[in-house]
């Protein structure tokens, strides 16, 4: 697929008329602290994967709800003291797969700790094993319209909850030292962490790659690949609904949460970006609430972006900041 969003230039101005609720602040406020009311309950179990240079980590903490969401702690073997920790998350329908498909940032004398997404896990990679015990209305096959009829049920207020957790009990091992937390993902993961780096104020750096869960006024009228197409489609049944729809997804808006982040950031688009389009993804860059941020930009490339060429552009950059 050739270009078919906006040229480059007008990309770097461009800017969402995605409107943040009145009680955005409020609403995750209040999510946050509900969710804090269970115990962290965060359990790291050894694990042998086989692998020599790497220690790994079973983790199981109380994320949304007090919900067991599992995870993945890889260390380097050698580790005595308090490492710079990388969260990850990750991408949509995957899970934390199996610990050897995550070796490049303990590979780089970090802690790394890779968390499992409620419910999905079945669609790439080697799985997942998180439940998602919430029901909800009935959705579009997917994941973007679960619970959509108010924000108090859709179901990234689960995973957004998850991640804030995710990094919680991240920092709880004594291995990992929390002042040097970094969080990081690709697509849903990208999404994920924006919302992350506008829900911790403390973090060292926030790296999304080509994210996912942004502009959403933009991207659900502008391409028509899944996932955001799950919300078109979800409305070609449920006539009448955009405006309810467009008020939940308003709560879950990568613009809104990058506008309160408060980390140095990287991010990263490819110009052909047909599932998360680079207008989309240029609107939550630069609604970036801190200044010190840049984007690689990819111009031939779709939804895999850099590739292990953003990985390389993550860790130069990274040396700077854990």
């Amino acid at each position: 697929m050739a270009l078919f969003d906006l040229p480059l230039d007008d990309l770097r101005a461009y800017r969402s008329t995605a409107v943040a609720p009145d009680d955005f602040d409020a609403f995750w406020s209040k999510t946050l602290q509900e969710a804090r009311e269970y115990d962290l309950d965060a359990r790291f179990e050894p694990v042998d994967a086989g692998l020599s240079t790497v220690r790994v980590y079973d983790v199981t903490y109380a994320g949304f709800g007090g919900h067991a969401v599992k995870g993945w702690l890889l260390l380097p073997a050698a580790a005595e003291e308090p490492l710079p920790l990388v969260v990850e998350f990750v991408g949509y329908g995957g899970g934390r797969g199996l610990p050897h498909e995550h070796l490049l940032w303990a590979s780089t004398g970090r802690a790394h700790f890779v968390m499992d997404t409620r419910g999905q896990g079945s669609a790439s990679g080697g799985g997942g094993g998180t439940a998602d015990p919430v029901g909800g209305m009935p959705a579009y096959p997917g994941f973007m319209t679960r619970g959509v009829d108010a924000p108090e049920n859709y179901y990234y207020r689960r995973v957004f909850t998850d991640a804030v957790r995710a990094v919680e009990a991240a920092r709880a091992h004594p291995l990992t030292d929390a002042r040097r937390t970094a969080v990081t993902g690709a697509s849903q993961g990208g999404g994920i962490t924006l919302a992350v780096g506008g829900l911790v104020p403390d973090l060292a750096a926030v790296a999304p790659d080509v994210p996912f869960l942004c502009d959403f006024p933009r991207a659900t009228t502008l391409t028509d690949r899944l996932p955001y197409r799950e919300i078109g489609l979800y409305l070609q049944t449920h006539r009448g609904r955009t405006e309810d729809v467009q008020r939940t997804l308003s709560y879950f808006d990568g613009v809104h949460f990058a506008a309160r982040g408060r980390a140095p950031a990287l991010f990263s688009t490819g110009l052909e970006d047909q599932t998360c389009p680079p207008s989309t993804v240029f609107a939550a860059f630069n609604a970036w609430g801190h200044e010190d941020k840049s984007i690689e930009v990819y111009d031939f490339n779709d939804h895999e972006g850099g590739g292990p060429f953003q990985q390389a552009a993550q860790m130069r950059w990274l040396r700077s900041h854990i």
